[in-house]
């Protein structure tokens, strides 16, 4: 059953907002020349996970439009953990960082992947009209 009142009471945003913040924590040590390649695409990605998240939750009256954002997220989520790959192989961040920010993501999108192969559970019902 379904109890929570807003996105920001759901497990998966929670974990997603966690690691957009480590993200942004690691990134703050990224050269001045990735600033706006690589810093800001890792940044902008793990921001859009929460962002589709919270856009999910309000099209939860039409279980297509749910899932595609759900979708949405599971891709932004993905992308970071390319990013964050791109950044330890260019030796911006050591091993255990981004194994960190790899394992978080894969913990996300999981979630992610069983909120939308039990979509149902979290749509909003019509009200019957009496």
């Amino acid at each position: 059953m379904n109890f929570a009142k807003t996105y920001r009471d759901l497990d998966v945003y929670k974990n997603a907002m966690e690691l957009t913040m480590q993200v942004f924590e690691l990134t703050k040590s990224f050269p001045t020349e990735e600033r706006f390649v690589l810093t800001d695409q890792i940044r902008r990605s793990s921001r859009s996970v929460c962002t589709n998240i919270a856009e999910a939750w309000r099209k939860r009256r039409y279980k297509a439009a749910f899932i595609s954002k759900l979708s949405d997220s599971e891709t932004e989520g993905a992308e970071t953990q390319v990013s964050a790959e791109i950044a330890f192989r260019c030796r911006y961040c050591s091993y255990e960082e981004f194994q960190q920010i790899d394992a978080g993501y894969e913990r996300v999108l999981a979630q992610l992947v069983c909120m939308a192969d039990q979509a149902d559970k979290w749509l909003i019902k019509p009200r019957r009209a009496d």
